[in-house]
């Protein structure tokens, strides 16, 4: 009964397109920018495409009013358009193809009629566009002198529930511009990135007799099994140098959070609750928080790995069941509602653990699976609402919520 109710915890974190504002927060006015497409090669719907994917970028990093009207100019015309004279920023841009069928852009910004950063890129195929324009944003926001947004070219990888015991693993941007399934048949849940360079992943195969741990390189695309566990096997997190993986088991009738050496190939059993312990997250190389039934409901709690103490985190919400956290602060699901038995909103909360600080990031719907960037700009989460699952990035330090929609099927679970 336990692992029933522990895997209906996890599976409430179970259940592209243009972004969309969710919230916006009253801001002091924007600096204004302004796209022009100088591009030599490609059909108009490529065109297009590119630049909506560009615009919808800007947007995310949350520093401009961007104007979204889409205009064609001379890449080396001397002056920016009529229409866009009274903007603070205009940036121009390039497609060509060259002989090798590889995509190249020029970039620049100009300013006062003057060019003031100017950037080349260049990627083998052109279905790939949409990193090319992520890796443009990145280099807008270094102009502009904010703090880095490399999350943006990170690689997001995702469970995708698609009928009846049926999933697919997929690699995409943050987006979701760009997809590509990489695992696809039965029923692989949980997927988790194995190392910072995003070379490989762990995820969860249900299909055998026993839940199982798999790892998947992704330029060989050898699949080999880890570990296995009667009950529930699920890779919650992996340490930044990829050698320890926190593993939730149920090797004892009853879940719990382990830590597996990849060197080694050992674990160690990490809480020994009577109850239900899932979902663990690494605070720093000695730490971690997971979410614990020791109160008689979910809710966030820590533990140092060199002692047996546990430190209850959270004192909001009655339902708390996914954790992520950064530095000194923490981000939450928590349930709004007492009815445990009816449709409820569930909505992320960040608290800081220096201060009795709580803010509510999300209004409606179902949000769930919060994972912090690894530099703390932004929160990626998962969130459900009228039949329309949707992968979406908080700007913390902005107050914008940004949501984009999945075509089909139902976000499981996801890392980046």
């Amino acid at each position: 009964m336990k692992i029933l109710f522990s895997l209906l915890l996890l599976f409430k974190l179970v259940f592209a397109g243009d972004a969309t504002i969710e919230v916006i927060k009253q801001v002091d006015a924007l600096p204004s920018i302004a796209v022009e497409d100088a591009s030599i090669s490609y059909n108009n719907t490529f065109k297009l495409q590119f630049f909506k994917a560009l615009v919808a970028d800007l947007n995310v990093l949350s520093l401009f009013n961007v104007d979204r009207y889409h205009r064609s100019t001379h890449y080396n015309a001397t002056d920016v358009m009529v229409e866009n004279k009274n903007m603070n920023y205009v940036l121009r841009y390039k497609m060509y193809e060259d002989d090798s069928g590889a995509l190249n852009i020029d970039m620049k910004i100009i300013q006062e009629d003057a060019p003031v950063f100017l950037k080349s890129y260049k990627v083998s195929r052109q279905n790939i566009y949409m990193f090319v324009s992520h890796a443009m944003a990145f280099d807008v926001n270094k102009f502009m002198g904010e703090p880095s947004v490399e999350w943006m070219k990170r690689k997001v990888i995702f469970s995708r529930i698609v009928g009846p015991k049926k999933s697919e693993i997929v690699i995409s941007d943050y987006s979701l511009s760009y997809q590509h399934v990489i695992v696809k048949g039965g029923f692989n849940l949980f997927p988790k990135w194995a190392n910072k360079a995003q070379n490989a992943f762990y995820y969860t195969s249900l299909d055998g007799l026993i839940p199982t741990l798999k790892h998947v390189d992704i330029k060989t695309l050898k699949i080999s099994s880890v570990i296995s566990s009667d009950g529930m096997m699920i890779c919650s997190d992996v340490s930044r140098d990829g050698k320890t993986l926190l593993l939730t088991m149920a090797k004892n009738g009853q879940p719990d959070i382990y830590t597996y050496n990849v060197a080694s190939k050992k674990y160690k059993r990490e809480t020994t609750y009577g109850g239900i312990d899932v979902n663990a997250q690494f605070m720093d190389k000695n730490r971690i928080i997971f979410i614990s039934s020791r109160l008689g409901y979910p809710n966030v709690f820590s533990k140092r790995l060199d002692t047996k103490e546990v430190e209850q985190m959270v004192y909001y919400g009655k339902s708390n069941s996914a954790c992520s956290s950064n530095g000194e602060y923490i981000v939450y699901k928590a349930r709004e509602t007492s009815n445990a038995f009816e449709r409820n909103t569930f909505n992320l909360h960040l608290i800081s653990m220096k201060t009795d600080f709580i803010r509510r990031l999300t209004a409606t719907g179902v949000n769930e699976f919060p994972r912090f960037s690894v530099d703390g700009d932004a929160i990626l989460f998962i969130k459900n609402y009228k039949n329309q699952s949707s992968i979406g990035i908080i700007r913390l330090n902005h107050n914008k919520n940004y949501l984009f929609p999945l075509k089909y099927g139902k976000v499981q679970s996801m890392d980046w």
